[in-house]
């Protein structure tokens, strides 16, 4: 992520499957790639990891994780436990055009709206891109997410 992002975007720590593959969503059911690839009007899911990263940085997106280690079974939030915290906002103050901060889910938002009390950037809550998160479908999950265009 470079110092020109304008949005970023947070989720609360990576499932297996990303661990496993040292790739942000990569659990074939997420439906993170094509969230954002709606709201930069790309097809993220035909690319592969490297030009999906490309292109959210030349859309002026940055992408991290508010939990920088917990113990966890499993990939849910609700199992973590003991969550250590990354530096969010030393990484804030890096980012002078900063415009708005995104949470991928319930839990990214609890945990970093507390690490980020006070700060001048908007910060949004955004309906979990998991397949666990089944109680709200895709098209209303794309709905909220594409609210972030106004940030870039």
């Amino acid at each position: 992520m470079g110092p020109d992002a304008r949005l970023l975007l947070l989720g609360s720590l990576p499932g297996q499957a990303s661990l496993a593959q040292r790739q942000y969503y990569a659990h074939p059911q997420n439906q993170f790639w094509r969230l954002v690839g709606a709201v930069i009007d790309a097809d993220l899911v035909a690319l592969d990891y490297p030009a999906r990263l490309a292109a959210l940085a030349a859309a002026g997106i940055g992408l991290w994780d508010v939990v920088g280690s917990a113990v966890r079974a499993g990939s849910l939030d609700s199992a973590i436990r003991a969550p250590a915290a990354n530096a969010l906002p030393d990484l804030v103050s890096t980012l002078p055009r900063l415009a708005a901060i995104g949470f991928n889910g319930a839990t990214a938002f609890t945990l970093g709206a507390r690490l980020l009390a006070g700060s001048a950037t908007p910060l949004i809550r955004l309906p979990s891109s998991s397949p666990a998160h089944a109680a709200m479908g895709f098209a209303a999950k794309r709905e909220a997410w594409l609210g972030l265009r106004r940030f870039l």
